[in-house]
């Protein structure tokens, strides 16, 4: 798989230290531009950026009880425009959340264990 080219990336998760770290690593050999959000709420009110890719995480309310959790933010993303690549980031290892992510529009399910950065970026790399 090639490098790819720089995309418009949001990564969408309430985990600072996680988002901060998987900015450095999608931004280390290619320049992305990426841009971080606490909350679903937050990057859909950005989505007028047009990103290439959201990366997004599958719980996303425990800045807030009310907070939407990625399954709803999923379904809004697609709602605002079915060709923004869509990425489920979850510590849930469970294949029914995986399948119905994909079946709502994501483009693949990411589990957050070691190799999860890695396959993210390979992933965002051979996107067109």
């Amino acid at each position: 798989m090639g490098t790819g080219k720089p995309k418009k990336i949001f990564i969408v998760d309430d985990d600072t230290m996680l988002t901060e770290a998987l900015k450095d690593w999608l931004t280390r050999k290619i320049p992305h531009q990426v841009s971080t959000f606490k909350t679903g709420e937050a990057c859909l009110l950005r989505l007028f950026d047009n990103p290439d890719v959201v990366v997004l995480d599958y719980y996303l309310n425990t800045v807030s009880k009310d907070a939407a959790n990625g399954m709803e933010i999923l379904k809004e993303i697609k709602k605002y425009d079915p060709a923004i690549h869509v990425i489920l980031l979850s510590s849930q290892e469970n294949y029914r959340i995986a399948l119905q992510t994909i079946q709502k529009g994501a483009e693949q399910y990411v589990v957050k264990d070691k190799d999860a950065f890695e396959k993210v970026s390979r992933m965002i790399n051979g996107l067109n």
